[in-house]
């Protein structure tokens, strides 16, 4: 029953990657019927390809609750088995689906009207909740930090995010994105905010690395030839998914390359995206695994992300199966994050971006108007930043890459524009929501987005959502209240000891009437060789002493760069505050660069 790579090699010859995320195409099959005394079963085509005409390979079942199939593989095999041989097919139960579904596979050389006939077996069986099609999708794209002043995304203010006055309120740290796309590839400026993920490519024939599944996440590119994918021409390696992956979390102040949107959280990648796209059932899979869900034949993940990124999609509805997933994931209090397209469509004919319980993401230009390519309407929640490269590189989304054009080579930076771009934007506002406030759901966090977004300061016909998305407003929102702005610093440096007495930094603040703000914002630059050992206080006037950080023998990373918040409502706001740093183990030491607060 399994597809020898060779064979679905010629097979996806004729998927044409172009028409994926166009709406699939519901034309009657020409082929004949080899009873024609018996109509064809009345099935669309959106029921029978994996991609506009191109027959599905597999079918993912949905068994309805109390059902022996819904959670007996034995049951669910014999069930293929037998409506298989009621159409005259040979049809078997490959693997169940982290979301109980069943995924069945069809004869390699089935045609639509083959299909159709088992499609209407399931659907004529009571004990069936759903049958859809295992669709082929797509990457979205179309083709201090020393590159920080290209990144017009994150701070011009004609149209940029607000991303930096996020930063003075949260990194993203503490929380996991994954990145369900084309996998990692090696890069520096990235390398250090990498989490474990997982290979979820079946198919050895999409995988391109010599074996299905495994726990290896690694790009190994997703070039293609002249007259494969269903494409006249070839194309090279995108390296997508980390181009994607250094928008939302590329090292900052590293003294090289970009900076990432939320910089202190990791990102999981997992792949499903090969050559010619991916599966929904791997995507299926992925979602449900990333989220903390069960995945049969996978090991449980360590690293349950709190936001998932999907730059990707294909055409149609969104199905039953996929939507199951989303469904799943966020019950789980993962925010799933999804790009709405970029054929200049509605994109409610676009999936996953017409699924509900997503943040669907439409694509902005340096004017702040909606990009020429990217998909609009009712169901996109919010537009970000996707760049125009048509008449300059520079306007669109600077981020990580490789130079490679089919295997791996030397890392590098390019701008890439669509929709994909902007998703990572909103994955990465989400979480440094969830990192200054924990306790948010994903219905709070898109709430939220939209709440505080902006007008767009350019155009878009169609309907753009809330408008654009601003991170600093955002942020805030969550923190609860609204400062006056007025920050204090202090830029003196001063040395931590190793494994000595505390040190402290005094910040004098005068001027001010009452009491300080339930959400007094203490912001700390601290460098330091394992930040772990180190203690920090914050000190008020009246020598009372809050906590912002302890120790933990089990945090070996660098340097503390992020922002405390501290509910100092009941201390008087004029006077001296001190920062206390202390560092509690031997061997490694550090600095304090400066601090401040924000009332």
């Amino acid at each position: 029953m399994r597809t020898s790579p060779t064979n679905a090699s010629l097979r996806r010859t004729a998927i044409s990657v172009a028409a994926l995320s166009a709406a699939l195409m519901v034309a009657a099959s020409s082929q004949v019927a080899v009873a024609q005394d018996v109509p064809e079963p009345a099935v669309p085509a959106a029921l029978t390809e994996a991609a506009p005409g191109t027959p599905a390979e597999r079918l993912i079942v949905g068994y309805k609750s109390g059902a022996a199939e819904a959670t007996s593989d034995k049951a669910a095999a014999a069930d293929a088995a037998a409506k298989g041989r009621k159409a005259g097919e040979d049809v078997g139960f490959e693997r169940r689906l982290g979301t109980g579904a069943a995924l069945v596979e069809l004869d390699e050389q089935a045609g639509s009207s083959d299909v159709a006939e088992v499609v209407a077996e399931y659907e004529a069986d009571p004990q069936v909740a759903y049958v859809v099609p295992d669709r082929l999708n797509k990457p979205l794209a179309t083709p201090d930090d020393t590159e920080y002043g290209k990144q017009w995304d994150l701070f011009e203010s004609t149209a940029g995010m607000r991303v930096p006055g996020a930063w003075d309120l949260a990194t993203g740290s503490g929380v996991t994105v994954a990145v369900l796309d084309t996998g990692y590839v090696s890069h520096s400026d990235l390398a250090g905010n990498i989490t474990g993920g997982y290979d979820f490519i079946a198919d050895p024939a999409v995988a391109v690395d010599g074996n299905g599944r495994d726990s290896n996440p690694a790009d190994p590119g997703d070039w293609y030839a002249a007259g494969e994918c269903g494409q006249a021409a070839g194309s090279d390696s995108s390296w997508h998914g980390t181009h994607v992956a250094g928008t939302i979390a590329a090292a900052t102040d590293n003294g090289k390359g970009i900076a990432g949107i939320a910089h202190g959280a990791k990102i999981s990648p997992v792949r499903v995206l090969g050559k010619c796209g991916g599966y929904d059932s791997d995507i299926i899979d992925a979602i449900t695994w990333a989220s903390g869900g069960t995945v049969s034949g996978v090991p449980a993940n360590p690293n349950v992300a709190k936001v998932i990124n999907m730059s990707l999609g294909g055409g149609g509805a969104c199905s039953t199966a996929t939507q199951n997933a989303i469904n799943a994931a966020v019950s789980r209090g993962t925010t799933v994050v999804v790009a709405a397209g970029n054929e200049n469509q509605n994109a409610a004919n676009s999936s996953p971006a017409n699924c509900a319980n997503v943040i669907t993401v439409a694509a902005t230009d340096r004017s702040g108007s909606r990009a020429y390519y990217s998909n609009y309407g009712s169901v996109v929640d919010i537009a970000a930043p996707g760049g125009d490269t048509r008449t300059s590189a520079a306007n669109g989304i600077l981020s990580t890459l490789n130079s490679g054009t089919r295997t791996p080579s030397t890392e590098t930076y390019a701008h890439y524009q669509g929709t994909s771009m902007a998703t990572p934007h909103i994955a990465g506002l989400a979480a440094l929501m969830k990192s200054a406030n924990p306790a948010l759901t994903p219905a709070q966090i898109e709430s939220a987005i939209k709440a505080n977004a902006r007008a767009l300061p350019g155009t878009c016909s169609g309907g753009c959502g809330a408008g654009l998305a601003d991170a600093a407003k955002t942020v805030q929102a969550v923190l609860g209240g609204t400062p006056t702005g007025t920050t204090y610093s202090s830029s003196t440096a001063v040395s931590i000891p190793d494994n000595g007495s505390a040190v402290e930094s005094p910040i004098t603040v005068s001027g001010r009437s009452g009491n300080a703000p339930s959400n007094l914002r203490a912001g700390v630059d601290i460098t330091h060789t394992y930040r772990g050992d180190l203690v920090i206080d914050l000190v008020a006037p009246d020598g009372s002493a809050y906590r912002l950080k302890s120790a933990s023998g089990s945090d070996s990373a660098d340097d503390v760069r992020t922002t405390y918040t501290v509910d100092a409502s009941a201390e008087s706001a004029n006077g001296t505050w001190k920062l206390r740093v202390r560092d509690t183990a031997a061997r490694d030491t550090g600095q304090l660069n400066g601090w401040q607060l924000t009332f």
